[in-house]
Order: structure tokens, then C-alpha cells, then sequence
């Protein structure tokens, strides 16, 4: 029988690895067996039952309801994205930074990227600029949390094998959601580097040699579809993200 280490489970299914941990201690979701040094050991059963929970995961079940639905328990899915918006919501009102920040994280241990920025970060961000009276400060200590934590990510990501990227925000003003956005990226195997000013005049022949995603936070124009056309044409590598 094949045996696999950790790293090579969390290549091959897409995972981190500080993520298969947080799923086998806290939710106790996985049970690899340990080598006689001590070290994670999983089996082909191991990765079928990972690739089955991140299915759940992306269709939106938070990982702590997951082990119940694979034990065929009936559960209500309707609203434990938003205990977790809930959650965050409660650990900002009490302005207490280090707090914000080891919430984030330990979230972003425990669910994949993408399922948190769209089920719980963005949704957060857009109950903030309802409330008028404290959503200032708010989403201010919010968004340099999550800036802060995705640059600790895409320092690791760095580190990994992977396929080297430039993100640019391409009239867009959201650079919170940039980031994010290259959170999400970075997860895919990408090494990003992120452009933190957006640009409304994009000059590709400034970044030579380099692959760049184009992040607009909306539907391209016909204009900007023809644009990129154009410089794909001219033997530029650049892709729109996320549009």
C-alpha cells in the first residue's frame, strides 16, 4: 500500500499543510498513521476522504460541520458561515488587535482561502459599511489584520514550488481585496507579488519577462477585454483574474 507524506498530500490534493493538521487535531476529521519517526503518514483512502471534505468545504459547509455530515448526520448548513461573520464581528468590537489577529488566523488554519474570503471576509466588510457610527475604525483594523496575515502567507507560498506572478489591481481602489485576492492565488501554487498602488494606465512593458493577473473586482469592459487581447497579441503573459 502507497504511503504519502504531508507535503506531498498537500500537493496533490491542494491543501496546506498547516491545514490537514488543524483538520486531524481540532476537528478531528483525519487519522493518519505515524511513521516510527513520529511523522504523518496517509494512505489512498486518506486523500479520498481529504478531496471528499474539501468538496463540502467548497460548497460551502464550514469544516466544523463537516465531520457530522460524513458521519451521515442531518445538520442546518443555512447559517454557519454566518456564526463565523458573527464571531469576527465580535472579537472587532472589542478593538483589541492581537485578538483580530490570531482570529484570522486560526480561521485561515482551518478553511480553505477561498471559502473564507467569499463566505465570511467579504460579507464582514460589506455588514461594516452599513454600520455608520463604528464601521470606519472598524474596517480600518479589519483590513490591516487581513493585509498583514496574507502577507505572512504569501511569504510562505514563496518558499514552495511554484509559478512566480505579479497581481495588479487595474482600477480598482479595494487594496484589502487585492490582497486577498492574491491569498487566493497563492493557493493555487502561485508565488505572488502583489502591485499595491492600483493602476488606471497599465503599462505591461514595465514588468518584462514577468507573468501578471489583472484583478478589476468586476466585469471587464469591452474595452479592457480588447486591451488585454491586445497585449497578449504582442506576446505579453497576462491574464485577467477573478473578473
Amino acid at each position: 500500500m502507497a504511503v504519502y507524506s504531508i507535503g506531498e498530500v498537500a500537493e496533490r490534493c491542494g491543501i496546506n499543510p498547516v491545514t490537514l493538521r488543524a483538520w486531524q487535531r481540532r476537528y478531528g476529521l483525519l487519522k493518519p498513521q505515524r511513521s516510527e519517526g513520529g511523522h504523518r503518514q496517509f494512505d489512498d483512502e486518506d486523500i479520498q476522504r481529504i478531496e471528499e471534505i474539501k468538496r463540502w468545504v467548497d460548497s460551502g459547509v464550514p469544516v466544523g460541520k463537516v465531520k457530522a455530515l460524513l458521519e451521515g448526520e442531518n445538520i442546518h448548513l443555512d447559517d454557519s458561515w454566518a456564526v463565523l461573520q458573527d464571531e469576527l464581528m465580535g472579537v472587532l468590537r472589542t478593538v483589541r488587535p492581537a485578538k483580530l489577529r490570531v482570529k484570522i488566523a486560526t480561521m485561515g488554519k482551518e478553511n480553505p482561502a477561498d471559502a473564507l474570503i467569499d463566505n465570511v471576509i467579504i460579507p464582514v466588510r460589506q455588514r461594516l459599511r452599513l454600520d455608520q457610527s463604528t464601521a470606519r475604525a472598524m474596517s480600518s483594523l479589519l483590513d490591516g489584520a487581513l493585509i498583514d496575515y496574507v502577507a505572512f502567507c504569501l511569504t510562505g507560498s514563496r518558499k514552495k514550488a511554484g509559478k512566480d506572478a505579479l497581481l495588479i489591481s487595474w482600477g480598482n481602489e479595494d487594496r484589502t481585496r487585492l490582497w486577498l485576492e492574491a491569498w487566493r492565488l497563492s493557493q493555487q501554487n502561485w508565488r505572488i507579488d502583489v502591485l499595491a498602488e492600483p493602476l488606471e494606465t497599465l503599462r505591461p512593458e514595465l514588468f518584462p519577462g514577468q507573468y501578471i493577473f489583472l484583478w478589476t473586482g468586476k466585469k471587464l469592459t469591452r474595452g479592457q477585454q480588447e486591451q488585454i487581447g491586445h497585449w497578449q497579441e504582442q506576446g505579453f503573459s497576462i491574464m485577467p483574474h477573478g473578473n
